[in-house]
């Protein structure tokens, strides 16, 4: 499979960031989602902490909506915020639902060290950053998770409705828009010169940590559950 398409930054990025990206995208944990044996019990662990982490990504995008420039820059991340409320979260309530784990349970969640240090920042890439540096912070994850859905697309093993949520058509064309942000935004600011000035290493360093804080979270998600 050719890697996707997902605008120049990201390509950048990915390539700077290659041995830590390979060991995100093809992680033991995604492996078990792509044959199936991941442990169940896991994969509800799993979806319990992303739930909180949306929770927070949502109010990352909110902020980047607060930062941006331009209306373009507005709509994307509301864009964004919307298809994180309306489609991943649901996903994580129906499945968890389906599990005996109604919504009460799920927002109750205690957040995981690995959760929290991964979410605290990216948010404080917003805060105490610029757009750029939030961008680049919440890159990986969307975009990540872009590309191994885009893997696992068509299976219909076990955890099938998290492969067609990831590599379908509207989670696709929400990473290529992402892609463009990213792009438009860096060439707003930048120039179209961007990659040889010493910002693009700061945006790199952004990337790449939170590819980083993503190994870590496979990490937890794949811990021996408590009984």
């Amino acid at each position: 499979m050719s890697d996707p398409n997902y605008g120049r930054a990201f390509a950048r990025w990915r390539a700077g960031a290659a041995q830590d990206w390979s060991r995100y995208t093809h992680h033991a944990f995604v492996e078990g989602l792509r044959d199936g044996s991941l442990p169940q019990e896991n994969y509800l662990q799993y979806l319990r902490q992303d739930y909180v982490f949306l929770i927070h990504f949502a109010r990352a995008w909110a902020l980047a909506a607060a930062k941006a420039n331009t209306l373009d820059e507005m709509a994307a991340a509301s864009a964004t915020v919307h298809a994180l409320v309306h489609e991943e979260m649901p996903l994580h309530v129906k499945t968890c639902a389906a599990q005996g784990i109604d919504r009460a349970l799920l927002e109750a969640t205690p957040e995981a060290p690995e959760n929290l240090a991964y979410t605290r920042y990216v948010l404080d890439a917003g805060y105490s950053g610029d757009f750029l540096d939030l961008l680049a912070a919440l890159a990986p994850c969307v975009l990540g998770y872009g590309e191994i859905g885009a893997r696992l697309a068509g299976n219909s093993g076990a955890y099938s409705d998290w492969c067609a949520t990831y590599g379908g058509a509207a989670y696709q064309a929400l990473c290529r828009n992402v892609g463009s942000l990213i792009d438009g935004a860096i060439l707003q600011r930048l120039g179209p010169g961007w990659a040889d000035l010493p910002r693009a290493a700061e945006l790199q360093a952004r990337f790449t940590t939170a590819t980083r804080l993503e190994i870590g979270f496979w990490g937890m998600a794949s811990r021996p559950v408590a009984a």
